[in-house]
C-alpha cells in the first residue's frame, strides 16, 4: 500500500529505516549498502527529510548520520501509519491482549533494523505462556497482515541473556504490560 502512496522506492526505504524504528540511525556509505542503491538518490532524499525537519544529524567521528526526529508533530502520524501498514496494529488486537500474561513484546530481525520484509520476527517476554493457543492466534494475526510471523517466547532471564549476546542489535519494543 505505502509504495502506491509513495513512488520514490529510495523514500519508502528511508521512511521504514527510520520511522519504523525511531532509534536507528546510519550514514550515507552504510544506507548504500543496505539498499543497494547510488549514494546520489540516497543523499538527496536525506537532504530533503532533514530540511523538511522530519531527520536530525550528528557526527560519529567523520561520518554524518542521520536519525528521525522524534520531537516532529509528523512523528507519531507516519509511524502509525507504519505499524498499521505492517501489520503490528492487528497483532497487538489479535495475539498479545488475548493471550493475558505477556509482559513485553518485541520486534528483532530485519523490522527492527527499519527494513522491509515479509517475515515479521517477534520475542514475548512471559513467564507463563499457552503455546497452544499463541500459534493459534499466530495463525489468526499472519492471515490478516499476509505476512508470516516467527516467534520466541522467552523468560525475563532468558530475554536479558538474549540481549547480552545480541549487542548492538537493539530490539524494537511494541508492547509492554
Amino acid at each position: 500500500m505505502l509504495d502506491t502512496l509513495i513512488t520514490s522506492k529510495t523514500r519508502l526505504k528511508l521512511i521504514l529505516k527510520f520511522f519504523l524504528n525511531s532509534r536507528a540511525s546510519s550514514y550515507l556509505r552504510s544506507l548504500e549498502n543496505e539498499f543497494g542503491e547510488s549514494t546520489n538518490s540516497i543523499r538527496v532524499e536525506l537532504i530533503r527529510f532533514e530540511k523538511a525537519g522530519l531527520l536530525k544529524s550528528f557526527y560519529k567521528g567523520n561520518k554524518k548520520f542521520f536519525q528521525a526526529e522524534v520531537k516532529h508533530p509528523l512523528f507519531p502520524a507516519i509511524n502509525n501509519l507504519l505499524m498499521k501498514n505492517i501489520g503490528f496494529d492487528h497483532i497487538i488486537e489479535e495475539v498479545i491482549k488475548k493471550l493475558g500474561d505477556i509482559k513485553s513484546v518485541f520486534v528483532v530481525g530485519d523490522f527492527a533494523k527499519g527494513l522491509n520484509n515479509n517475515i515479521i520476527d517477534l520475542i514475548f517476554v512471559s513467564e507463563n505462556i499457552n503455546h497452544n493457543y499463541l500459534t493459534e492466534l499466530i495463525q489468526k494475526a499472519e492471515k490478516l497482515i499476509k505476512r508470516k510471523i516467527r516467534y520466541l517466547v522467552l523468560s525475563t532471564k532468558e530475554f536479558e541473556d538474549y540481549r547480552k549476546e545480541n549487542k548492538g542489535i537493539e530490539p524494537l519494543l511494541l508492547w509492554k504490560e
